[in-house]
């Protein structure tokens, strides 16, 4: 087993590692910005160490200071979590030539999947459904045009190397692809240091299914179900459950399997997520591969029982998964929400300040994962999600019911939260109906910002 794993990332995904860490008697040094000094993840920690100042780029995505503290402080692994360096292929390749085992995928397939028109064509080959696109990157603007009639409008001009919703353009027609396309490519740029872009189809109000997948280094692979993450704002998701509503036992084989033939395919060891459309006919299909832990993972937790970072544990620590296909079972309901520390009416505007009283409720089947304590500040510097709220129920219905009492106790005084946007959701009749898809926030956003009203409370 690992004895002493670096945590290169911070606030509630490094309390979560921490914690399972400290049940495996597994000893944990936490990396931390001289702004994050004496946050709670860094208490929590065996070890904390200093990588640098406050910036992100000068701490959490400072390889070398990061490297050297898991070699000086005589770690055996490096646990990325999410965001940051996890699905950095160059820092994965150097944990392992530090002599360090790195919690997640080998560098290769981290970089032969985060090219997301190179993972397209992997999935070709191994019979996962893919979007209709083009073949391979699309270099002019003219041959984006010429793809775009062919495939039929609308379509998607999406960066190769992107994510969280950035280098990805939509155009309706053939007077909107130039524009469309050279912004994509000036955002890829921008922002991953590669303006390479590919094209899809757009599928209209689609919904957007994930499948959680486990693989360890002995060639076992099985997939945990699915999510449903289609309540987004953006491109971020704000509100995952499992199961998904929107499909039914035939589809949910047929999902896991793709999911299972597309880790296989790709060489894949430890935790993972394979992302899917649904569109309105039934049909799925591949958008892309996630090479880590995802935020989401909680709601796979509570209805399989499975831990699934113990599980990142064991696959890096060598061992075979403990479960089998067969011994996967999905139990109720799960719903999370992400608590998020901005002002949903001032365009959604970041609100780092200081929590000047935290209450986190609690009751059956409640869990909370978070970084938040009395006293604490939300920095300026990182993500403003700040919590997030995982409720379980042996029926949707109840799940639904529970999320909004626990919404209903949580106080976080000092900073605006989404909290309020969040509750509105719950009340939606297509929310509560099942009967949503991607646009849902778009659409209902109006509707969504104005005072819950007794009537309205279904």
């Amino acid at each position: 087993m690992l004895k002493k794993v670096l945590i290169a990332n911070r606030g509630e995904i490094a309390v979560r590692i921490i914690r399972a860490c400290r049940e495996m008697n597994i000893d944990t040094v936490a990396v931390y910005s001289e702004e994050d000094r004496g946050a709670l993840f860094t208490i929590l920690a065996t070890e904390a160490i200093c990588v640098g100042p406050a910036r992100a780029t000068e701490s959490y995505l400072n390889m070398d200071n990061i490297l050297s503290a898991a070699v000086k402080t005589g770690c055996d692994s490096v646990h990325p979590g999410f965001g940051f360096l996890s699905e950095n292929p160059t820092f994965a390749r150097r944990v392992k030539e530090c002599g360090l085992k790195f919690i997640g995928p080998e560098a290769d397939v981290i970089e032969r999947l985060g090219n997301k028109s190179a993972a397209r064509e992997l999935m070709q080959r191994y019979a996962v459904p893919v979007v209709p696109g083009s073949d391979g990157v699309v270099e002019t603007t003219e041959e984006a045009a010429e793809t775009a009639e062919k495939l039929g409008y609308p379509v998607l001009i999406k960066a190769s190397s992107g994510g969280g919703g950035k280098g990805m353009r939509l155009a309706h027609t053939a007077e909107e692809i130039k524009e469309a396309f050279e912004t994509a490519k000036a955002e890829a740029l921008a922002n991953f240091s590669d303006d390479d872009v590919y094209i899809e189809k757009l599928i209209v109000n689609p919904r957007h299914i994930e499948v959680q997948i486990l693989a360890d280094e002995h060639g076992n692979v099985i997939h945990l179900g699915e999510r449903e993450c289609s309540i987004q704002r953006r491109n971020q998701k704000l509100i995952e459950e499992s199961p998904s509503k929107a499909i039914n036992e035939e589809q949910r084989k047929r999902m896991g399997e793709a999911a299972v033939n597309a880790a296989k395919g790709a060489g894949y060891t430890n935790a993972g997520t394979v992302e899917f459309v649904l569109a309105e006919d039934g049909s799925f299909y591949f958008i892309e591969m996630n090479t880590r832990i995802q935020v989401e993972h909680p709601v796979t937790e509570m209805v399989t029982g499975i831990d699934i970072v113990r599980e990142q544990l064991r696959i890096a620590s060598g061992l075979k998964l403990k479960y089998t296909q067969s011994d996967v079972k999905m139990n109720g309901h799960a719903i999370e929400c992400r608590l998020i520390a901005e002002d949903p009416e001032n365009n959604f505007m970041p609100c780092p300040g200081k929590i000047n009283y935290l209450h986190i409720p609690g009751g059956f089947d409640v869990r909370v994962d978070t970084a938040l304590y009395s006293g604490c500040t939300i920095s300026p510097f990182y993500d403003s999600m700040i919590a997030k709220i995982i409720v379980h129920g042996a029926t949707r219905n109840e799940a639904l019911l529970r999320m909004r009492r626990v919404l209903e106790e949580f106080i976080a005084q000092g900073v605006k939260t989404n909290l309020g946007l969040l509750y509105m959701i719950l009340y939606s009749p297509d929310f509560i109906k099942g009967k949503y898809n991607t646009s849902f926030i778009e659409e209902n956003l109006g509707e969504l910002l104005r005072p819950l009203e007794k009537d309205r409370m279904l």
